[in-house]
């Protein structure tokens, strides 16, 4: 089986002046290439924020007032999302950052988003609580003449966002799988568990099917699966279940590195170690156990904490009419996906830094 890296999705019109082309997938590293070369020009010289070389897209230029909105932080992963916004304001100058209050509420973030086309901002960053209820706002800032950057989760009218950026949800799923696979070696008789997110949702179906699908590519399969919530609590209560239920395991994934402080705690407490660990989302906690290797932990996979900050540095992008410097187009791609790297203690160095805190 060829394994898919995007989630399919519904094809939809197109407004007059959207760029038109086939969605862009890379790695946003590209539209940043020059900012090292920029830094190690100016070192030595004085003050926190080098200047970029010119023409590169670090070069500070016109000032761009964006609108940031993104859900409440109650959780390590969307607090970094909004952490990683602010920090911005330290790197670009020309940079006027408008960053709304995080908010669960609905009609609380359509009132941001409409106060954003009422001041006229250059550029709104959107991470919607509910990706379909805030689709009309999304395409009243569009028809005003106002480019939406769409992070993580999407609107339901692809005509909303200018440009959207995502994680990989079914790519988690498959590197996780292929990183089973590796380590099972050719032992088609391992015992597989999995410790999902809320299994309601689409992002927990896709990244379960990726992870069902690269198993399938090695002759292994899922022997035993619970749901959690996300939350520490949830994940300690459905772990405890899971273990009491399977008295050897060789391989368990957990969804996500928030709710796995709760599984870390039930492995512990029924004193568990005869399996390998994965985990999920890339949090500072899993890759310190990761670099200590005194655990079941050996890996995690990423998903970016850094989208929002991404669909910030792409709006300062379009509003100046710059590009991606290392592609040949012209124009910011409309669609960027992110990459879900497998981090282990090889090459946990890498990624640390970028890691949110659960």
């Amino acid at each position: 089986m060829r394994l898919r890296t995007t989630p399919s999705r519904q094809p939809g019109r197109r407004l007059p002046g959207l760029v038109a082309g086939a969605a862009a997938v890379l790695a946003l590293s590209a539209c940043t290439g020059s900012a090292q070369d920029a830094a190690d020009d100016e070192e030595g010289s004085s003050g926190s924020t080098p200047a970029a070389a010119s023409g590169a897209n670090d070069e500070s230029g016109d000032t761009v007032t964006i609108g940031f909105s993104a859900p409440a932080a109650d959780h390590g992963w969307m607090a970094a999302i909004t952490d990683n916004v602010r920090a911005l304001s330290d790197q670009y100058p020309d940079l006027d950052l408008k960053v709304a209050t995080g908010t669960n509420d609905v009609s609380l973030q359509i009132s941001q988003v409409e106060t954003f086309i009422n001041d006229g901002v250059d550029a709104i960053v959107l991470l919607p609580f509910d990706g379909a209820a805030m689709t009309p706002v999304a395409l009243k800032a569009m028809e005003a003449g106002i480019p939406v950057i769409n992070v993580d989760r999407e609107f339901d009218d692809p005509n909303a966002a200018r440009v959207t950026v995502l994680g990989d949800n079914y790519g988690m799923g498959v590197s996780a799988g292929q990183y089973v696979c590796e380590q099972a070696d050719g032992n088609e008789d391992a015992v597989v568990a999995e410790i999902a997110g809320i299994d309601s949702l689409p992002l927990t179906q896709d990244r379960s099917q990726g992870f069902e699908d690269a198993l399938a590519e090695c002759g292994l399969d899922v022997d035993a699966r619970q749901a959690a919530q996300f939350t520490v609590a949830s994940g300690e209560e459905v772990a405890s279940q899971l273990l009491q239920a399977e008295p050897e395991i060789d391989f368990l994934w957990n969804h996500d590195d928030d709710q796995g402080v709760g599984v870390l705690a039930a492995i512990e407490s029924a004193g568990r170690d005869e399996f390998t660990m994965i985990g999920g989302a890339g949090s500072a906690n899993a890759m310190r156990a990761i670099q200590d290797d005194s655990g079941v932990l050996k890996a995690t996979v990423i998903y970016p904490s850094t989208q929002g900050a991404d669909g910030v540095k792409l709006a300062r992008l379009l509003v100046q009419e710059k590009a991606m410097g290392d592609l040949v187009e012209v124009e910011v791609p409309r669609e960027v996906q992110l990459y879900a790297p497998v981090v282990t203690a090889d090459n946990v160095d890498q990624f640390i830094d970028t890691a949110f805190e659960s």
